[in-house]
């Protein structure tokens, strides 16, 4: 049975697992709409990937004996300035998602709930990839700067990015 503080706590990851998906969902339209096809499914497979996310705390809080809960969440940014902008958003929302799940590791900790920590862990993993994953993607926008050639490439880039990580999950 999981404690009362913690499934208040997993509730809230859900929230912000559902709101990631959204946010990323709006992102990939801005892309789709601003003619970077690349960038776009990049996204829109991140947020399918953070309903994923969603859907695995909403079924440990449940199997545990919690309640999951769904919550309201915002309406995410419909426009950006550049594809930079966007993706420093990226980062800085990746580097959000982490310190809430190791928010979560420490409640377990403290709790001593090892099956909950346990759990855990794989998130603690997934975004160390993500925020690597991520940075690389930061840095070379940053590389590129305002170039139209240097942003086809990016959007190139994400593309195959995306396509890679399509064929290892089919694996």
């Amino acid at each position: 049975m999981i404690s009362k503080r913690l499934e208040k706590a997993i509730n809230e990851q859900i929230m912000i697992e559902e709101q990631s998906s959204r946010i990323y969902l709006s992102m990939a339209s801005w892309c789709e709409a601003q003619g970077l096809p690349g960038a776009a499914k990049f996204l829109y497979q991140h947020s399918d990937e953070e309903r994923m996310h969603q859907l695995k705390f909403v079924h440990f809080l449940n199997d545990r004996g919690g309640h999951a809960v769904l919550q309201a969440v915002e309406q995410p940014a419909p426009e950006y300035k550049s594809i930079e902008e966007l993706f420093d958003e990226v980062l800085k929302h990746e580097q959000f998602v982490t310190k809430k799940i190791n928010d979560l590791v420490d409640i377990c900790l403290d709790e001593k709930d090892h099956s909950t920590n346990n759990f855990l862990q794989w998130f603690v993993t997934e975004q160390i990839e993500e925020e690597s994953l991520v940075q690389g993607v930061v840095d070379k926008i940053k590389l590129v700067g305002e170039s139209k050639a240097g942003n086809f490439h990016i959007d190139m880039y994400l593309s195959g990015l995306a396509d890679k990580e399509a064929s290892a999950e089919e694996k």
